[in-house]
C-alpha cells in the first residue's frame, strides 16, 4: 500500500511518537521512510545577527546543525528497524516546504506529530500539522502525542 512515507520532524517531543509510527508502519509495507527537517527560514530571517561575523555563526547555522541530528537520530533509529531510509534537510517555511518536498518525492503518506496545546496559541501562531493538512493532497496521519501532568 505504502512504498514511501514521510516523516516530517521537528525533534520535538511531539515527534518522537510520530517516529516509532513511521518507523513501524515503514518496517509492516517495506516502504522507504523519508525524514525531513525544515529549518525555517522565518526563525532565522527575523533575526539580524548583528554580533555575528561569520555567517555560519548565526542561527541559520544553528538549526541546521539541530536538524542534522535530527534526521540521523531518526535514521539510525530507522535502519536499526529493518527500515530503508532517506533524509533531506530544506529550508523554507515548515508547512509550504513539506508538502512541496511530499510532492517532489513522490510519497504515498505522511506523518507527522503534534500535541495538544492552548486555543491562544493555536490562534496566535497556528500550528504546522494543521497547515500541512489543509494543503496537502497525499493522505496524511497525525500521530497525537498525549498531554501530561
Amino acid at each position: 500500500m505504502y512504498s514511501d512515507i514521510l516523516l516530517a520532524t521537528g525533534g520535538e517531543a511531539a515527534s518522537d511518537r510520530a517516529t516509532d509510527h513511521a518507523i513501524q508502519l515503514a518496517a509492516h509495507h517495506d516502504a522507504t521512510l523519508h525524514v525531513l527537517y525544515v529549518v525555517d527560514s522565518d526563525v532565522y530571517d527575523a533575526y539580524s545577527g548583528d554580533e555575528y561575523v561569520d555567517e555560519r555563526e548565526g542561527p541559520e547555522h544553528g538549526l541546521e546543525e539541530v536538524g542534522e541530528e535530527v534526521v540521523e537520530a531518526v535514521a539510525d533509529r530507522a535502519r536499526d528497524a529493518g527500515v530503508a531510509v532517506e533524509t533531506a534537510l530544506r529550508h523554507g517555511r515548515p508547512p509550504e516546504t513539506i508538502v512541496e518536498f511530499a510532492r517532489e518525492t513522490d510519497v504515498d503518506l505522511v506523518v507527522m506529530g503534534t500535541r495538544r496545546r492552548p486555543d491562544e496559541y493555536r490562534s496566535l501562531l497556528g500550528s504546522v500539522t494543521d497547515r500541512v493538512l489543509r494543503l496537502a493532497e497525499m493522505p496524511v496521519t497525525v500521530v497525537k502525542t498525549p498531554v501530561e501532568g
